[in-house]
């Protein structure tokens, strides 16, 4: 592992100092109580440079166990940040050292990786800034989606509690909903009725009583200001537990350029569908005036809501003001097509893992091919391997899938590690495994991004067989001594599924053969900087330079 860490060819070392605890946080009038990163929602974003190292120094608070998983990036296995699997737990009043290298450029986030503390506050984004960047733009804001509820009435624990215990009424399921989203009947937190052409049926569980962007409610929302003409980066990220948002700006068609981190050919849409976990960058040119930037709660009849200011005298439109962008073209994944530096070549899959969603409200049963997340059931990929992923939703609702430390290339060729699977659809996707030393052998989770659905047994592990190496030696570059109980019953299965003095290595999203210990990697439902740019109190990156082709980075 130490070896393929060193393929990265990791720069200089940047420091971070995160505390995860209890917090009062101000949504914008809504005080609450909750669990966050320095006080923060969402916490601090962090900024890096391709290539750089993250040493990020967590400080545990809270009243129960934590760890933080790196949405997203490429990265060595036992900095993953499954409890478990990749790692121990981090305890209550102890502190835990990630360090890693940031390799490839992109937008992405963290959160943590243990029962239902996602859907509190502990969340910020994580910007992998290219340091050749060739997108031209002249600032750059983050924009972070979430459904809320923590504090207001109730908490996440009470949501799944309640979930947990099904339908009241016998003999319904999804199918059997009434139009428009209500509760009446089934306990305070179940949301029945939320339907949504978009995403294929059913919307979603929980009843939300506030969406956010950026940590605030719509009726008190962050305002982005700007000079007409502006070309502005959004960087997209969806951090909800149970949410779908179809976003669009008022006043304007965005150009897409990046999904999940990947290059893009440039698509102009009207509007996006983002799923849990998912990210994406878009571009647009600034118009003078006000512009609300909405994000509609999909099948929910709510939206959370952020303000563009180019003008000084223009008022702004009331909270309730639906673009009508919202009901134009909205971006699907077969509309859009890989930037040629970032398609996958042509070749035959070596073998399918099939995934079967299955699982119904009823009895709330969700779980991967009939059966609830066991560590002593992997699925065993090996070294260079070409692998299809084959996503079959027997469910009557949607479901984001999400693939720790790898990527996948959907049938229209664009690259991602979260994906949108419809119900009664059945996406292929080919994950990434090139024959080159992956960026952490090991046992890799593929878990659903809706919250209380991985809760409840939906996530699966593949387990990647590499070469015999010294995985246990970043453990103590990072400051810690390695726990033999990290892996639990998936170390025995790496254990007895290596492959002694084999000349095997798996791929992630980049690096070069190398030793490194067998390990698993997760499958689960969901869940570029130039000289001259500077910072604003805001957290809105800003930028000074020409405007240029759209941004690439190869395969990785």
């Amino acid at each position: 592992m130490r070896a393929a860490e060193q393929a990265r060819r990791p720069g200089r070392i940047r420091d971070f100092r995160l505390t995860a605890a209890e917090s009062q946080v101000d949504l914008g009038g809504t005080v609450v109580r909750t669990w966050a990163y320095d006080g923060r929602v969402p916490g601090h974003p962090m900024r890096v440079t391709a290539g750089e190292v993250v040493r990020a120094r967590l400080a545990n608070r809270l009243a129960a166990d934590t760890t933080i998983h790196w949405h997203g990036l490429a990265l060595r296995n036992d900095a993953d940040g499954v409890p478990g699997v990749t790692q121990a737990p981090v305890k209550a009043a102890t502190e835990y050292t990630y360090a890693f290298t940031a390799a490839h450029p992109g937008t992405y986030w963290f959160h943590p990786h243990s029962g239902t503390q996602l859907d509190r506050g502990l969340y910020a984004p994580l910007i992998v800034e290219d340091p050749n960047e060739p997108l031209g733009y002249d600032d750059e804001w983050v924009v972070v989606l979430d459904d809320w509820l923590d504090g207001v009435t109730g908490s996440p624990e009470d949501v799944l509690a309640e979930l947990s215990r099904g339908m009241s009424m016998p003999g319904m399921d999804h199918g059997d909903m009434t139009p428009g989203p209500s509760s009446t009947g089934m306990g305070e937190h179940m949301l029945m009725g939320a339907t949504s052409p978009l995403l294929g049926g059913d919307a979603g569980d929980v009843r939300y009583p506030h969406f956010l962007v950026n940590g605030r409610v719509p009726a008190e929302p962050q305002t982005y200001r700007a000079k007409p003409g502006t070309r502005l980066r959004i960087r997209l990220i969806n951090a909800g537990g149970d949410t779908a948002f179809r976003v669009a700006l008022a006043g304007h068609r965005m150009t897409i350029t990046h999904t999940d981190g990947f290059a893009v050919q440039p698509k102009d849409v009207d509007a996006l569908l983002v799923g849990m976990g998912e990210r994406y960058d878009v571009l647009v040119t600034l118009k003078d005036g006000v512009f609300p930037l909405v994000a509609l709660a999909e099948g929910k009849a709510a939206a959370a809501r952020a303000l563009v200011r180019t003008s000084t005298r223009a008022a702004a439109p009331k909270p309730g003001h639906r673009p009508r962008e919202l009901d134009g073209e909205v971006v699907r994944y077969a509309k859009l097509q890989p930037h040629e530096q970032v398609r996958l070549p042509q070749r035959r899959p070596d073998r399918t893992v099939r995934l079967e969603l299955t699982g119904a409200m009823a009895a709330y049963d969700w779980a991967i091919n009939g059966k609830k997340y066991d560590p002593e059931t992997v699925a065993p990929v090996r070294s260079g391997e070409r692998v299809r992923h084959s996503f079959v939703n027997r469910t009557t609702m949607w479901h984001p899938m999400h693939l720790h430390g790898h990527t996948f290339a959907l049938p229209s060729g664009i690259r991602k590690d979260t994906v949108i699977v419809p119900p009664g659809e059945c996406p292929q996707n080919q994950a990434c495994h090139r024959p080159a030393a992956p960026p952490c052998g090991g046992a890799g989770i593929a878990p659903c991004e809706t919250a209380q659905h991985a809760l409840e047994g939906r996530l699966n592990l593949l387990l990647f067989i590499v070469d015999e190496g010294e995985m246990d030696a970043h453990t103590r570059t990072a400051g810690h001594d390695p726990d033999p109980g990290a892996q639990g019953a998936t170390g025995r299965l790496v254990q007895s599924l290596r492959h002694p003095g084999g000349d095997m290595g798996t791929a992630g999203r980049g690096g070069t053969r190398s030793g490194g210990r067998s390990g698993a990697r997760v499958c689960h439902p969901g869940f570029g900087r130039r000289r001259g740019a500077s910072q604003g109190r805001d957290g809105v990156r800003r930028r000074h330079h020409q405007h240029e082709r759209p941004a690439l980075h190869g395969e990785r």
